[in-house]
């Protein structure tokens, strides 16, 4: 069972891994950089919780530690309580939601291992922020994506408004780096994967006639503004465009992954 300490000293070396959270979660001394999984709020602390990443604390104000109480009962870890003042002391802004979990990262799986018995993947590109990518994930859990490939220039998904933003399925998403890039996603097509680019340009075709029924499909997302590179668009087998009305000429990378993931899934 979880052990409850009641803190009241902002100082306690204790609550170290939860100090000054903006810029806390890339410091230097974490593996690779890249510092902890941390959890926001009672609903991705939950995610955190079934997830396969291994948990070293929780810090929260009484209600919020109540409300997880039975989730605690088998997790040997301490979960410190301290008060709305004590905790925005410690993370470094007010903390509406009242609860935080930390966590070690997990090994990514390989390629390979994700791949298996996968049908639809996302793989993205220079999708450089975090909120675009927690928003992807998000999307990908609620319309059945398989997993995500982390191609040149993406973000780190495990950052800490990532994992917010996507309400904790990037926790629960299978993803793993594709490197090298874009070559890795010949790779894809050596796993029976069509490779298809997503591309707001007039020669890309509608999901609806590209004929991918019954076909394993790796969807390739590009950043907003300058998409897909010239590089990872010759390296598809097809383009996808999303038809639009006249006057706009392209989607939040969210959306269109949205809507593809779903044209894709059938």
């Amino acid at each position: 069972m979880a052990e409850m300490i009641t803190t009241t000293d902002p100082a306690d070396v204790r609550l170290d891994d939860f100090r000054a959270l903006s810029t806390a979660d890339r410091r230097p001394d974490r593996p690779g950089g890249k510092g902890l999984v941390i959890a926001e709020g009672t609903v991705v602390v939950r995610r955190l919780l079934g997830s396969p990443y291994p948990i070293r604390a929780l810090l929260g104000v009484p209600r919020r530690i109540e409300e997880l109480a039975s989730e605690l009962d088998d997790l040997p870890v301490p979960a410190y309580i301290a008060s709305a003042e004590v905790m925005a002391e410690v993370v470094g802004f007010h903390l509406n939601r009242g609860v935080l979990a930390v966590a070690d990262r997990a090994p990514a799986p390989s390629v390979t291992e994700l791949a298996r018995g996968a049908r639809l993947l996302a793989v993205t590109e220079g999708v450089g922020d975090h909120e675009n990518l927690g928003a992807l994930f998000r999307n990908a859990a609620a319309l059945g994506v398989d997993g995500v490939l982390l191609g040149g220039g993406s973000a780190d998904p495990l950052y800490r408004r990532s994992v917010r933003v996507s309400m904790g399925h990037v926790l629960r998403v299978p993803h793993a780096p594709l490197q090298p890039w874009p070559d890795g996603l010949a790779m894809l097509r050596e796993l029976g994967f069509r490779v298809v680019a997503m591309t707001p340009r007039a020669d890309g075709v509608p999901p609806a006639e590209l004929g991918l029924a019954g076909q394993r499909v790796a969807l390739v997302l590009g950043s907003e503004g300058p998409g897909l590179s010239e590089p990872a668009l010759a390296a598809a087998d097809s383009w996808l465009r999303i038809p639009m009305a006249d006057g706009v000429d392209s989607l939040n990378v969210a959306t269109s992954a949205a809507i593809a993931f779903h044209a894709l899934r059938g």
